[in-house]
C-alpha cells in the first residue's frame, strides 16, 4: 500500500477531519516537553474509538508504516515522538474517566486523562491517587504507564504502573488484548 493509499484507508476508517498532514499538525507530533525535533509524523491520526485505533493499526502494519502513540506528549524522554517519520496516533479523543468505584478503591479511565484530573476526581470523593509527576496537570495516564512515571510520591507509594489492575491494549498488529481486570 503506497502512501497515498493508506491514507485514504485510514481516513475512511476516521473520519477525514481526524487525519492530519499539515504543517502545524506535523510539527506539533514531532516535539516532546523539551521541544527537541525529531522525524516528522507523515500524518496525525486521532481516532475515536478502540475499533478504529485497532483498524489504524492492521493498516499501518499491512504498509509497514511505523506509528508512534501520543498523548498529552509532554514526556522528557521521547517516547511520543516519531524517530521515522510514519503515523502518530494521537489518543487525545480517549479523555473520559469511565468510571470511579469507591466501594473497590478502583478508577476506570481512558489513556489521555490528565493525571491531575483524576487525582481531583478521585480526591473530590475522599480517595486518593498518589503518582504526581511535575506535568500532572499537562500529562496523560497513559504516557505515565507507558513511560513508569511516579513524581516525588513515588518514593513512598511507587510509580504509576503500581496503580494499574488491568488494561485494555491495542497491540501493532490491530490485535485487542485485555490483561487484569477489576
Amino acid at each position: 500500500m503506497t502512501g497515498v493509499a493508506l491514507l485514504d484507508a485510514v481516513r475512511a476508517i476516521v473520519g477525514d477531519r481526524h487525519v492530519r498532514t499539515d504543517a502545524a499538525a506535523r510539527d506539533e507530533a514531532s516535539v516532546d516537553g523539551l521541544k527537541k525535533r525529531a522525524h516528522l509524523p507523515d500524518a496525525v491520526v486521532t481516532p475515536g474509538n478502540v475499533a478504529e485505533v485497532a483498524a489504524v493499526l492492521r493498516a499501518c502494519d499491512a504498509a509497514r508504516v511505523p506509528v508512534v502513540p501520543r498523548g498529552a506528549g509532554t514526556g522528557y524522554s521521547g517516547g511520543a515522538i516519531p524517530v521515522r517519520g510514519g503515523i502518530v496516533l494521537s489518543m487525545a479523543r480517549f479523555d473520559r474517566i469511565l468510571e470511579i468505584d469507591e466501594a473497590n478503591l478502583l478508577a476506570v479511565v481512558e489513556p489521555n486523562v490528565l493525571t491531575g484530573a483524576l487525582q481531583a476526581a478521585v480526591e473530590a470523593r475522599g480517595l486518593f491517587y498518589p503518582p504526581d509527576p511535575a506535568s500532572l496537570d499537562t500529562c496523560a495516564i497513559g504516557g505515565n504507564l507507558a513511560e513508569c512515571a511516579g513524581g516525588p510520591r513515588a518514593f513512598k507509594y511507587g510509580t504509576t504502573r503500581r496503580y494499574v489492575l488491568g488494561l485494555e491494549a491495542v497491540l501493532p498488529t490491530g490485535e485487542i488484548v485485555r490483561t487484569g481486570g477489576k
